[in-house]
């Protein structure tokens, strides 16, 4: 049985054959789901909890919202 990977930016699921791996300078493997994933996270250096569209940040945006609603 193939295992599906998780893309390190978003955190998809990755379909077996596709998707990008980049293997940094200390060991550490990233796999990407697409190149928009992997120019945000090597290119730009961004952090998945502050780019929208991401699972991480709305994942997050989520538990403030809980968290305020709490509050009130």
């Amino acid at each position: 049985m193939v295992e599906t990977r998780k893309c390190s930016f978003c955190y998809r699921d990755i379909e077996p054959g596709t998707g990008k791996m980049f293997v940094k300078k200390d060991g550490a493997v990233l796999n990407f789901c697409t190149n928009k994933c992997y120019k945000n996270m090597v290119k730009l250096k961004r952090i998945p909890r502050t780019v929208a569209w991401t699972d991480k940040a709305k994942s997050e945006k989520a538990t403030r919202l809980k968290t305020v609603e709490k509050k009130e």
